[in-house]
Order: C-alpha cells, then sequence, then structure tokens
C-alpha cells in the first residue's frame, strides 16, 4: 500500500495515548509540575466541568522555571487557552499537518464534545512509522544527502 494513502486514510485511533493527565485551572503549577514528574508525562490538559480549556507542557514549565516565576500560582494563569485539538476519528496526515503548520510536540484528541480523551504526541507517530513502514524507515541512509569530498577506499 502507498505510504501516502496510510496517511490520508489510517485514523490516529493506534496513535494516540488513551490516558490524558488532567487538572483543574485552580491546580497550582507546584502540583502540576510534581504531577508531571510522578507520571513521566509532558503535558498536562486543564478542564473545566470535563471540557479542555487548556495546555501546559513542558515547554511552558521550563520557561516559567528560567524566569523564577511562582510556582503558588494557578495553571489556568499560565496554561495555553483554547489549544489546537485533534478529533478521534482524523487521520495520521491531518495530525501531523497540525502538528507541523503550528509546531506542536503534542496535540489533545477530543471527542464530538471537546472532552479529552487522549494526547497525540510526535513519538507516537513516530512509533506509526517504524510499526507501519518498517522498509521504508530502516532502508533510508544516515544522511541521504551528504557526498564525499574525497574518494573513500584504495
Amino acid at each position: 500500500m502507498d505510504f501516502r494513502l496510510d496517511l490520508e486514510t489510517e485514523t490516529i485511533a493506534q496513535v494516540y495515548s488513551a490516558d490524558p493527565l488532567c487538572v483543574a485551572p485552580d491546580t497550582s503549577i507546584r502540583e502540576v509540575l510534581e504531577l508531571l514528574r510522578a507520571r513521566s508525562r509532558g503535558c498536562v490538559l486543564i478542564c473545566r466541568e470535563g471540557k479542555l480549556v487548556g495546555i501546559f507542557t513542558e515547554r511552558d514549565a521550563l520557561r516559567l522555571m528560567a524566569a523564577g516565576d511562582n510556582l503558588e500560582r494557578f495553571v489556568e494563569d499560565v496554561m495555553i487557552r483554547q489549544p489546537v485539538t485533534v478529533r478521534e476519528g482524523a487521520s495520521v496526515s491531518e495530525a501531523i499537518h497540525k502538528m507541523s503548520a503550528g509546531g506542536y510536540r503534542r496535540l489533545p484528541v477530543v471527542d464530538q464534545q471537546d472532552q479529552p480523551i487522549g494526547v497525540l504526541n510526535v513519538s507516537g507517530i513516530l512509533h506509526y512509522f517504524v510499526e507501519h513502514f518498517p522498509s521504508v524507515i530502516y532502508n533510508l541512509p544516515p544522511d541521504p544527502h551528504h557526498a564525499m569530498q574525497e574518494r573513500e577506499g584504495a
């Protein structure tokens, strides 16, 4: 099957983690950081009454810590509001396009009621590629555009 065709027809169902880490907007940044560390996650979804209202990522955490920000503030004060999401039935191609266009490493996966059901991350996409297209992935040269400066060998 064609590589491009698979990306446009396969859904993200097998690519995203189905166990999103969600917290309330009034959770302190310190508590969020402790949760991220304890659960080895790169982001937390901020939910109010079951609906996604924001996202807080490890990038946000690094920015706050570098600035010496007050970690007792609510995560609602620093979260990314109305994050870009992907619906549960979206194609892998659509998800990759959104991630690439926005420079995102993680996208919340939501159902029809905008309730979070998972998080799609870059590593999930990479594992998908390796699992579904091993002959394409494993046969790529380490540097396909490398030109030798001088002749190798005798």
